[in-house]
C-alpha cells in the first residue's frame, strides 16, 4: 500500500486535469446537442455527431459519425461530473466512500472562533466505522466542489429532494434526508451507492491514460484517503491532528496509512541535527587537522580488518597483526567464561541448580559449547596439549598465532581445538 501511495501521490495533479477536462468537454457535447434538433449534426472539439430523438427521462442520444456508433450523452455527463465531484470532495477531506455518500444540505454547520469571532464553515461527519462524528474544515475549494453538487442535485428547485438511501451494513433503510450524492434516476431521485462511483472511477482511469510501468493505473476511492494522510503529514500537519481528521481512534493506524518516502527521512533528520547543532556551543565543531584524518583513516583500516571485510577469501592467512574474524583459527577457540568467580563450594539450595545437573557441582568443561558456532562441515582434530604443541602444518597461520592459541589453553585452563 505504501508504494501504491508513493506512486500515485505524484500522478495525482494528472489525474485533476483528467477529470477536470473530462467533465467540460462532456457537458459542452451535451449543451451543443441539446441545442440541435433531432436528426442535425454538430460539433464539437474536432467530432462531428449526429443528433437523435429524445429518449426516456429527457436523455439525449446521439450517433458519432466517424465510428457510427450511439452514444447516451447524459450518462456520460453525469458520469463525468460525479467523477470529478468524488475525486475533489475525497482528496480534500480524506473521508471514507461511505462517509462522503452520507454527506446531506444539514451536514454544513457553522462554527464562531472564540478567539477572533470569525465564522467558519465546518463539514459534520456522520459515525461511520468508528461510530463516532467528527467536524472538518471546509477549504475554499471544498466549498467550490460543495457549491456545484449543490446546485446541480437542486436543478432550479428551492430544496432538495429528500430520498432514502439503504445501508449495506446494517441493512436498514434511512428515513429522507437531503442527500447531496444523488441524481435523477428515470423518473424518480436515487442517492448514488458504491457499484456507481467505482464504475465511474474505473471509466475515468481507462480515459485519463495514466500509466506505471506500461500498465493502466486503477484508482479507487480509498486511495485518496491515504493520498490525504501522507500529503497531510509530509506538509507538517502533527500526526495526531491528522488522525483527528480521519476519525482513527488509535495513532498507528494513522501513521500505517502514510507513506513515508526515503528522502523526507533524510531531510527531516538532517533538519534536526542542523537546529541541534545550533544549540551546541561553536568550540565544539572545529576543522579536522591533518594528523587527526590520518589517524582515523589508520583505524577504519584496522575497523575493516576486525570487521572481516578485508576482501580476502575465507580460510587464507592473514598478513596483519590483528587477525580478523575470518580467520579460522578464530572458530577453534571456546568462549571465555564470564562467571570467573563462579563459587566451586557445594551449596543444598536448589532454587541455584541448573537444568540436568546435580546440586553442589559444576559442569564440566568438555560440555561447554564453541564459540562462535563451528561451521557445518567442521570436525574436532586430536586435543592439543602444552605439552605437545600443535605442528604448524595443522593450522595455516604464523607461529606467533600458535603462541596466542597455546596461551589462552593455559590460561583458561581447557583444551582447545585446531583444525
Amino acid at each position: 500500500m505504501d508504494q501504491r501511495t508513493r506512486t500515485q501521490l505524484p500522478l495525482l495533479p494528472a489525474l485533476l486535469r483528467a477529470v477536470d477536462l473530462q467533465r467540460k468537454d462532456t457537458l459542452a457535447r451535451i449543451t451543443a446537442a441539446r441545442a440541435t434538433p433531432a436528426g442535425g449534426r454538430f460539433l464539437v472539439a474536432g467530432e462531428e455527431f449526429e443528433r437523435c430523438g429524445s429518449g426516456q427521462a429527457r436523455r439525449v442520444y446521439v450517433i458519432e459519425v466517424a465510428a457510427g456508433r450511439r452514444r447516451n450523452l447524459t450518462h456520460e455527463e453525469e458520469a463525468a461530473f460525479w467523477s470529478w465531484a468524488t475525486v475533489e470532495v475525497l482528496r480534500h477531506t480524506g473521508i471514507r466512500i461511505e462517509e462522503m455518500l452520507e454527506l446531506t444540505h444539514h451536514s454544513f454547520i457553522a462554527y464562531t472562533l472564540p478567539t477572533t469571532g470569525e465564522v467558519v464553515p465546518m463539514l459534520q461527519v456522520a459515525p461511520s466505522k468508528t461510530d463516532a462524528e467528527r467536524l472538518l474544515l471546509v477549504s475554499p475549494e471544498l466549498a467550490e466542489v460543495l457549491t456545484a453538487v449543490i446546485y446541480r442535485v437542486r436543478a432550479g428547485n428551492g430544496a432538495l429532494p429528500l430520498v432514502s438511501a439503504y445501508d449495506v451494513f446494517e441493512q436498514t433503510w434511512s428515513p429522507p434526508m437531503p442527500f447531496l450524492f444523488q441524481r435523477r434516476y428515470g423518473t424518480e431521485d436515487r442517492p448514488l451507492n458504491r457499484s456507481y462511483i467505482r464504475e465511474c472511477l474505473v471509466a475515468t482511469s481507462q480515459s485519463a491514460q495514466i500509466t506505471v510501468a506500461g500498465a493502466p493505473l486503477e484508482w479507487r476511492p480509498h486511495d485518496f484517503r491515504r493520498i490525504f494522510v501522507t500529503d497531510a503529514i509530509r506538509s507538517g500537519l502533527p500526526p495526531h491532528i491528522a488522525a483527528k481528521i480521519c476519525g482513527h481512534a488509535a495513532l498507528d493506524t494513522t501513521m500505517g496509512y502514510a507513506a513515508i518516502y526515503p528522502e523526507d527521512v533524510i531531510s527531516h533528520h538532517r533538519a534536526f541535527i542542523a537546529r541541534r547543532r545550533t544549540e551546541r556551543p561553536s568550540e565544539e565543531y572545529r576543522e579536522l587537522t591533518a594528523t587527526e584524518w590520518d589517524e582515523f583513516l589508520s583505524h577504519f583500516e584496522l575497523r575493516k580488518v576486525a570487521l572481516g571485510t578485508c576482501g580476502r577469501d575465507y580460510a587464507t592467512p592473514c598478513q596483519r597483526e590483528n587477525a580478523c574474524v575470518r580467520c579460522p583459527l578464530l572458530l577453534s577457540w571456546t568462549r571465555p567464561r564470564c562467571h570467573a568467580s563462579r563459587r566451586s563450594t557445594p551449596t543444598s539450595s536448589t532454587g541455584s541448580r541448573r537444568p540436568g545437573t546435580m546440586a553442589g557441582s559444576a559442569r564440566s568443561p568438555r560440555s561447554r559449547r564453541l564459540w562462535p558456532p563451528p561451521p557445518r562441515n567442521w570436525r574436532p582434530c586430536a586435543t592439543v596439549r602444552p605439552s605437545r604443541p600443535p605442528s604448524t602444518s595443522a593450522c595455516p597461520t604464523s607461529a606467533a598465532a600458535l603462541v596466542a592459541l597455546l596461551r589462552s589453553c593455559d590460561r583458561y585452563g581447557r583444551a582447545s581445538r585446531a583444525r
